[in-house]
């Protein structure tokens, strides 16, 4: 289908809430010339009806009362606008015709009466009923460009957010290097700060970043979608409402004029005429016109400008160092599902096509040829002109067709949409892939073990609470694990790895490696910290976790009030219920909840990849975060289920109460594979003196490496060894303590070791050989390492 927008003259420096609001009046108002143009086919319908109804009755008064007839109709036209659409000028010619035709005989009577009209009303019902199903197709479509705009703004926001932390951080940074430069004696000390404040500048830069490539890449969707509708989709629907209009009437016309030619050869000149215009009637011509006669509601609107952070430079979608991988399985992923969308697109495309072409042969049953009796007939006398009875049983039919047609245009005009968002994505994606690929040739990247994803066991208190099958309450407050290491440590893996993963969370991984990821859960390790598993085993783990809580993380007590919101049908009413009813709940129930959530909504935003939408993701989650009580029907309860979860993934900002209101962790969408390490030195404040350095430190922990000594297993968190505090042998205060440590924090580690006090340990000293310590920050808030004393 052909595209006939035109695009506005740019302007800059157009707000993106403002030009999405005129975005929204423009959509508006197009659905209202599009209702206009229904009134005017219809209207024209109806005179052209009337006008051979009431030929019929006036044949007998011939000369004077057809030109009163071509009169009284030529008048209705002139009181309105002027068309130059082929239809128009089709009833132009036909009123100018009639002034000739002052002299008819007797048939054209019975014709017009009967014969001509019934066509006529059969496609002024279904004009009308094509265009109600057009516009639903439209709404549809809006909606969906309404939610790219939505996305874009989303993305927007986030990049500007985390930029302006990076812009932070870098000025932190320079205070720092600025302090090194006065207070050259203190040298080593402040390279330690120095150091942290680059770590922290590089981490909130990558974020950056990141942000600003989902911004890019949700900006180049954007106007994607807003050129796939504009310059295809307005042309489709516009088409599809228009299907068999021109044919109808051309038919009924042609019909006519069959029956004229016999009546009156006299009038051949005039009837030649008459059949040129019919023979220009051109659906396509005509849609043109009307989208030129209403251009400033079908132009395109102005594209949506890239709008940086104040001060950032950076333009393009970035592939260079740690996000080369990361793009590049990004890019391979698009691929594979642009060309499954694309052969899909195909597909409708063909099954669009075929639907168009029993429809149209569906209304062209019609017969309106004259019967061989009258055409061989030259007396003059009428003959009664019947519809053969086949066409009868044709049109029962045809609603059938309809629907089917407008389920194909539906299918095809969605999935071309999909496929056009895909295709930018994917070719911006290409292009940083490649400038990435070659940049990073030149600069090789950083060693992996500098890089590693942040831990996120932060904790290893000893407590006998079980983690999976247990109680989730129970569990945070005995071990202070404020997000339950499983869910946190699943979620950050499936963030760094898995967002744009197809059938994440739906397709199942390995029973066995989610067998084994739960047993090392369940002993207090992360082992998503140090190896690489299965995408679908994580996520298997995941919503394992949540399935075999004893407790499900919604209390049963309120199942029946969750599920009483789901019929509300406001949205902002139905959020604010789900809000006063979370609030009830306690607070580090909330803090969980707010934290998946939020990350299942980020999951969401992916669907063009993932192919995981907000109601995938809750009939995933909805039966393990959920349950009835004890005698309900869980079949029947499952949809209102998924109802409500998927109302709180769409809504959760509204939902769940902020950081100020509840304390505790929030979900951040731009994760990195930096250590999120603590910062244990305030600003002005120096470590004391009696620190070992670096060198030192290191040397003791190969040392302890290379000693041999087998290194004991942490004991379950569950199980009786963890309170068994007197089985372990106390060291000689004149040995030295090695301490088995990983790569992570070997600076603070060994620093408790040695009793530096802007670290503790717990249980104090004395230090027992094989017990689990949990090294803490000066002010005991922040968990940094657990460690084994061997």
């Amino acid at each position: 289908m052909a595209s006939h927008a035109k695009l506005r003259k740019d302007r800059v420096g157009v707000d993106y809430d403002t030009q999405i609001k005129e975005v929204r009046c423009q959509l508006t108002d197009q659905l209202k010339m599009l209702d206009l143009q229904l009134e005017q086919k219809s209207q024209q319908l109806q005179d052209l009806t009337d006008y051979l109804r009431r030929r019929g009755e006036i044949e007998s008064e011939y000369a004077r009362s057809l030109e009163k007839l071509a009169e009284k109709f030529t008048s209705r036209i002139k009181r309105k606008e002027p068309s130059s659409h082929s239809v128009s000028k089709v009833w132009l010619a036909l009123l100018s015709q009639t002034r000739q035709e002052s002299k008819d005989h007797s048939r054209l009577s019975e014709s017009c009466s009967n014969l001509l009209i019934q066509p006529l009303t059969h496609c002024l019902e279904y004009t009308q009923r094509f265009a109600k199903k057009s516009k639903e197709v439209c709404l549809q479509l809006q909606d969906g460009l309404l939610k790219v705009t939505t996305e874009l703004q989303t993305a927007w926001r986030t990049y500007y957010q985390y930029h302006t932390e990076y812009v932070s951080a870098e000025g932190k940074l320079k205070d720092a290097e600025k302090q090194e430069e006065k207070q050259k004696q203190s040298a080593k000390k402040l390279e330690r700060l120095i150091e942290k404040r680059q770590n922290k500048v590089r981490e909130t830069h990558l974020k950056c970043s990141k942000a600003r490539n989902d911004y890019l890449i949700n900006l180049t969707a954007a106007n994607a979608s807003m050129n796939k509708y504009y310059f295809q989709d307005i042309s489709s629907l516009i088409d599809c409402a228009d299907v068999g209009y021109h044919l109808s009437l051309g038919r009924v016309i042609k019909a006519y004029l069959s029956r004229r030619w016999r009546a009156q050869e006299n009038l051949g000149t005039g009837l030649q005429q008459l059949k040129g215009a019919v023979s220009e009637l051109d659906q396509i011509q005509d849609r043109d016109t009307f989208l030129q006669d209403n251009y400033a509601t079908f132009s395109m609107p102005l594209r949506f400008t890239y709008q940086p952070h104040d001060g950032d430079q950076v333009c393009e979608v970035s592939a260079e160092g740690e996000m080369g991988c990361e793009m590049d399985i990004r890019l391979k992923q698009i691929q594979t599902r642009l060309m499954s969308a694309t052969l899909e697109t195909e597909e409708a495309n063909k099954g669009m096509l075929g639907a168009q072409s029993s429809l149209l042969e569906s209304i062209s049953d019609d017969d309106l040829e004259p019967s061989s009796s009258d055409s061989s007939s030259q007396d003059g006398s009428t003959e009664n002109l019947t519809v053969r009875p086949s066409v009868v049983s044709r049109r029962n039919n045809q609603q059938d067709i309809e629907n089917t047609y407008f389920i194909r245009v539906k299918d095809y005009l969605v999935a071309s949409s999909f496929v056009s968002k895909l295709q930018a994505k994917h070719d911006l994606l290409k292009t940083a892939v490649e400038k990435g690929g070659s940049a990073n040739a030149h600069h090789p990247r950083q060693n992996k073990n500098t890089l590693r994803r942040k831990n996120c066991s932060r904790t290893h208190l000893i407590h006998n609470q079980k983690l999976f099958n247990g109680d989730m309450l129970s569990f945070i407050q005995a071990s202070g694990q404020q997000i339950p290491i499983v869910v946190e440590s699943c979620i950050c893996f499936i963030n760094l790895n898995g967002l744009h993963h197809e059938g994440i969370f739906r397709v199942p991984g390995s029973q066995a490696e989610v067998n084994n990821l739960r047993d090392a859960f369940e002993q207090g390790e992360d082992p998503l910290a140090e190896q690489n598993y299965d995408l679908d085993s994580v996520a298997g783990v995941l919503k394992l976790y949540f399935r075999s809580l004893e407790n499900p993380l919604f209390p049963i007590d309120s199942t029946n009030q969750l599920l009483e919101h789901a019929h509300i049908k406001n949205e902002a009413e139905r959020a604010a219920q789900l809000k006063t009813l979370i609030a009830s709940y306690p607070e580090p129930i909330i803090v969980v909840m707010r934290y998946l959530f939020a990350f299942l909504h980020h999951v969401s935003q992916y669907s063009d990849e993932n192919m995981m939408q907000p109601y995938n993701l809750a009939v995933c989650f909805g039966p393990s975060l959920v349950r009835g009580a004890e005698g309900d029907d869980e079949v029947s309860l499952q949809p209102v289920i998924n109802a409500v979860i998927k109302s709180i993934i769409l809504q959760h900002e509204s939902i769940f109460p902020s950081q100020n209101e509840v304390q505790g962790p929030v979900y951040e969408k731009c994760m990195t594979l930096e250590l999120d390490d603590c910062e244990s030195i305030i600003e002005g404040e120096l470590e004391p003196e009696n620190s070992h350095s670096k060198d030192e430190m290191e040397t003791l922990a190969s040392s302890d490496t290379s000693s041999g000594q087998k290194r004991y297993e942490r004991p379950r968190t569950n199980s009786s060894s963890s309170v068994e505090k007197n089985s372990y042998q106390e060291h000689s205060s004149s040995e030295d303590i090695g301490v088995k440590v990983d790569k992570v924090c070997p600076l603070k580690i060994t620093c408790v070791v040695f009793g530096v006090n802007e670290l503790l340990a717990i249980p104090p000293s004395p230090v027992h050989q094989g017990f689990v310590y949990s090294c803490y920050c000066k002010n005991r808030q922040k968990l940094l390492k657990t460690i084994t004393v061997v």
